[in-house]
Order: structure tokens, then C-alpha cells, then sequence
């Protein structure tokens, strides 16, 4: 089995299929039946849906002759001006097939066009807007021109809460016969981070070993750190034991084959649940965000962590 199989498969093709985001689905449906939409900007987290409206909106729009009126292009994969001079151009010009006067041009991950592309693109918008609508998506609308924002209706995408991923991941079990418990339904929400692209192909793989989906079988797929082995460390830390919360770190990450990001986030959402003053907890969250910062920057994960662990055993101190 191939993960991302599913994410296709349950790929919704109508606006009342899409889970979260019912304001945002409202509007975009709104003027989707009015035939006359704008460009659009959709903008937000990674697997909260933004793809999946596009495409909606465009089967909505043309029916059967979707693929006749539309272009997908991925804008991370051909991110320089020739994208916008050539593809672009080339298909923006052309007149649509059907009912609809435009056609629709669908640039995902917009915000890793260059800069020039962009500028080049902002000539395409207004030289064939009578021909032609485009749909933006990116992560970081910030990293987009603002003549193209302002060119742009923006609809801004947020994660999706537990109630939605449940019910796709419910949708999904009940169609490949998978039984799911309540407490295997959290744990894949919490490894999802609200991502439902995520959720679905943890899901996927899971049920690849076993139709009986459990909280233990989901921890293996992910690969993530349990709350728990995380509290020890930080445990031995604070308790002012240096030597015994560095072992059990290291047997952790070794054990769980887990990265030094995936560590910092764990301590991250411990250390509030931690018994001390909310003031030591301001400074640890401050240090977990520099040792994080230094990781992606480029430095030794391990290194960093102890750091991080040698500054929760001086908070334990009291220093």
C-alpha cells in the first residue's frame, strides 16, 4: 500500500464534504454560484484543505470539462520567471470551453515564486483578468507581493480541531472496515497537529499492518515522543540529576527513533504540565525556543538538548 492512496481517494468533490473552515466555505461557495469569482488567495497550514477547495470550486464551476479550464502547477517545482512567461501566459490567453468566461489557473506553494516571477505574474493577473481567474495557495502569505495580495480576495486557513479530523478518520473506517478506538482517535489527532493530509496517511500505514487501529500501533507509525518518557527526563532534570535525564533522553530518541525537533516539541507541551512556579516556566519556554531555533539553524541536536536539560536542572536549583 502506497501512502497518500487515501488522501485521494477521500478527496472530497462537493463544498459540503470538506470538513472545518465553514466560513471560509460559505463565502467561496457563494461565489462560485454567482459564475463571477475573483482571484483568490488561500492561505494557511499544510493539510487544512486548501488544495482541495481549489479543486472543488473548479469541478463546481465547469462539471465535466474541469480539466479543460484549469491548470495546476506547483510552484515550488518551477519557481522562476519562465513559469509565469511561458505556462501561464500560454494557457491565460486561450478562451474557455463552456459556459464560464474565464478559466482557472491554480499556483500552488504561490509564496515560493521568486520575486520576479511574481512581478511578471502580477502583469499576467491584470493583462487577463476578461480570460482568466487564478487561485494562490501558500503557507506564508507574508511572502507574497502585496500587489498580488491586493489583487487577491484572501481567505486565511487555520488548523483543523479534533471534531473534524475525527469525522474523516471516522468516514474512512467505516469504508475500509477499521475499527478505531476513542483513545487511538486522540492519539492520531494529537500526531496529526491538526494536518488531516497527515492524519490520513498515518491512518493509511496503521491500517497496512492491522484493520484493528490502537493507541500503541499508532505511537510506532509516528514515531513521536510519549508524554511520559518525556515527564522522566524532565523529572531527573529538575530533581537536579543531570546524568540520569541525559541517559534517559538518549535512550528515548535512540529507542523511539525520534529527531531532536520532534523532542522540543514534546518538552514544549510538557513543561506546563510541570510542578513549578509559571514564572521558571516563562524562562524553560523561552529556552526550549532558543535550543529549537539553534537546531534549525544547523546545530548538533543532541548538544542542544542537554543544554536545554542543563538549564532545566539550574531552574530545579532554584538558579
Amino acid at each position: 500500500m502506497v501512502s497518500g492512496i487515501w488522501t485521494e481517494k477521500y478527496r472530497p468533490t462537493k463544498f459540503s464534504d470538506i470538513v472545518g473552515q465553514e466560513d471560509i466555505i460559505k463565502r467561496v461557495e457563494s461565489l462560485t454560484n454567482s459564475l463571477n469569482i475573483p482571484h483568490l488567495m488561500f492561505a494557511g497550514p499544510a493539510g487544512t484543505g486548501k488544495s482541495t477547495l481549489a479543486l472543488v470550486v473548479v469541478k463546481q464551476l465547469y462539471g465535466e470539462n474541469w480539466r479543460d479550464n484549469y491548470l495546476e502547477l506547483n510552484a515550488s517545482d518551477e519557481r522562476g520567471i519562465n513559469i509565469v512567461r511561458e505556462k501561464v501566459k500560454n494557457f491565460a490567453r486561450t478562451k474557455s470551453i463552456g459556459n464560464v468566461p474565464f478559466k482557472v489557473i491554480f499556483l500552488d506553494e504561490a509564496d515560493a515564486l521568486t520575486p520576479e516571477a511574481q512581478q511578471a505574474l502580477r502583469r499576467t493577473m491584470e493583462n487577463y483578468s476578461s480570460t482568466c481567474r487564478f487561485i494562490l495557495s501558500c503557507n506564508y502569505s507574508s511572502k507574497i507581493i502585496d500587489p498580488i495580495q491586493s489583487r487577491c480576495a484572501i481567505f486565511r486557513f487555520k488548523l483543523l480541531e479534533k471534531k473534524d479530523i475525527e469525522k474523516v478518520v471516522q468516514r474512512i473506517a467505516i469504508n475500509e472496515n477499521l475499527t478505531i478506538s476513542p483513545e487511538s482517535a486522540e492519539i492520531l489527532y494529537e500526531g496529526s497537529e491538526g494536518d488531516c493530509r497527515k492524519a490520513i496517511n498515518i491512518l493509511q500505514s496503521t491500517a497496512a499492518i492491522s484493520p484493528t487501529i490502537t493507541s500503541e500501533l499508532i505511537s510506532t507509525i509516528i514515531s513521536s515522543a510519549k508524554p511520559k518518557d518525556i515527564k522522566i527526563v524532565l523529572d531527573y532534570a529538575l530533581s537536579g540529576d543531570f546524568q540520569k535525564s541525559r541517559e534517559k533522553l538518549l535512550d528515548v530518541m535512540l529507542k523511539e527513533s525520534i529527531s531532536g525537533q520532534e523532542v522540543i516539541k514534546a518538552i514544549q507541551k510538557e513543561i506546563w504540565n510541570l510542578p513549578v512556579e509559571p514564572e521558571i516556566k516563562v524562562k524553560l519556554t523561552e529556552k526550549t525556543g532558543e535550543a529549537e531555533f539553534r537546531m534549525v539553524e544547523g546545530s548538533d541536536p543532541f548538544i542542544q538538548l542537554q543544554a536545554l536539560l542543563a538549564s532545566f536542572v539550574l531552574a530545579g536549583l532554584g538558579k
